[in-house]
């Protein structure tokens, strides 16, 4: 599968929406640090986004937080009434996402059909004007309104909660 059909649906679906969003291409970055010496062309807040599991593994989570944010998954599963927490593995990643590690992103719900996936934003992400996320690659990245990821999310239908973290 090539970049193009990776992001292909992303691009479709913001189109089908009336989405409009910024797009730069930057060579492969997989940690925010990274990121962040690609998006300073950019506007909006750095983001990052965990694919989680629960212990059981018959739950998954995104979660999207600021960039710059330490998340304390003991604490995030107490929060939540989990258990615990673990990163879902690069096998479960592409199964449900449809994407590799270092692409993660809210925009991965496209593949999501069976919406098995609860999105746990961080509240102080709606203070953002706008949001930069990977639209399922990591050579590329997308500057978008945060009301209208709020938008894109309602779309797709999977469970979305705010939490402070």
């Amino acid at each position: 599968m090539t970049v193009a059909d990776l992001e292909r649906p992303v691009l479709d679906t913001l189109k089908e929406l009336g989405i409009p969003y910024i797009r730069i291409e930057h060579p492969p970055v997989v940690t925010v640090e990274e990121a962040e010496e690609r998006w300073k062309g950019l506007s909006g807040a750095h983001c990052k986004n965990l694919f989680l599991r629960n212990q059981r593994g018959n739950r998954h989570y995104l979660v999207v937080a600021e960039g710059s944010h330490r998340i304390d998954l003991r604490e995030l599963a107490w929060k939540i009434g989990e258990d615990r927490l673990s990163f879902g593995s690069p096998a479960r990643l592409r199964k449900i996402l449809g994407v590799e590690p270092g692409a993660v992103s809210p925009f991965g719900l496209v593949h999501d059909e069976a919406r098995r996936v609860s999105v746990l934003i961080e509240k102080t992400l709606r203070d953002s004007r706008d949001v930069i996320f990977h639209p399922n690659v990591n050579t590329a990245s997308l500057s978008l309104a945060f009301a209208d990821l709020e938008r894109f999310l309602a779309s797709r239908g999977n469970t979305i909660d705010y939490i402070t973290l």
